[in-house]
């Protein structure tokens, strides 16, 4: 681990212990071995202000980094050569389990607006940004671009959103992240859950018939998946 990350990285996983300690080793692990935490304080892709909705936001694991990392920076231990983190970003998170909202509002604490909804039919909002981790691979390709098109239209001038998803063409290690994701829908209960993946190029194209400038990045370092991190910005 970036020895700059971990302090934010001990904060964001403390905040779990009011949710119990099945809550917080999930938080280290995701925290720990994920890349794509790292990567969004480390690379500034976050603006200051504004709003930000995580949909499929889990247990609020980004949430309670970016709350976290807007703590340390107040108190002076944010590191020198890193952009500042968000300090003033209202955050909002909705996931469509009950049990992993409960836990979200249980250890933020009030630090992050948590609603339990139907991805599908989710209120979005106009918001600054849009922020989907590993969600839209659990929707069928029409669903994938409904949400698409109300994030793309609820996203104000100048509006960011970061999608992550597989890269369908990467072999071997797209097996390893389907498999991953099977087993995270079986501890969830949904035993038999279909995947709807695309290439990244695909994911592109998608993105850019909507309007929107698209710069993307692998995003699976230290890991075997095959996950790509899209970031997508709407111009206009």
């Amino acid at each position: 681990m970036d020895p700059q990350f971990r302090p934010v990285f001990q904060a964001a996983t403390r905040s779990y212990r009011a949710a119990g300690n099945y809550a917080r080793c999930f938080a280290w692990g995701k925290l720990r071995h994920d890349p794509v935490f790292h990567a969004l304080l480390r690379r500034g892709l976050l603006p200051d202000s504004g709003s930000l909705i995580d949909l499929g936001c889990g247990q609020g694991v980004l949430l309670s980094l970016l709350n976290a990392a807007r703590d340390l920076h107040a108190e002076g231990r944010w590191p020198v050569d890193w952009p500042p983190p968000p300090t003033r970003l209202a955050l909002r998170g909705v996931d469509a389990d009950p049990g992993r909202v409960q836990i979200a509002r249980r250890a933020l604490d009030g630090g992050a607006q948590v609603e339990l909804s139907d991805l599908c039919e989710v209120d979005f909002q106009a918001c600054s940004v849009i922020v989907m981790l590993d969600v839209l691979l659990y929707l069928e390709e029409a669903q994938q671009e409904r949400v698409l098109e109300k994030a793309t239209t609820a996203l104000r001038p100048g509006g960011l959103l970061l999608l992550r998803e597989p890269d369908a063409d990467a072999s071997f290690a797209f097996r390893m992240t389907k498999l991953s994701a099977w087993l995270e829908a079986l501890t969830r209960g949904k035993l038999g859950t279909k995947l709807h993946c695309r290439s990244a190029g695909r994911w592109v194209e998608l993105l850019e018939r909507r309007g929107l400038v698209v710069d993307s990045a692998p995003m699976s370092d230290g890991t075997p998946f095959c996950n790509v991190l899209f970031v997508a910005r709407k111009v206009v």
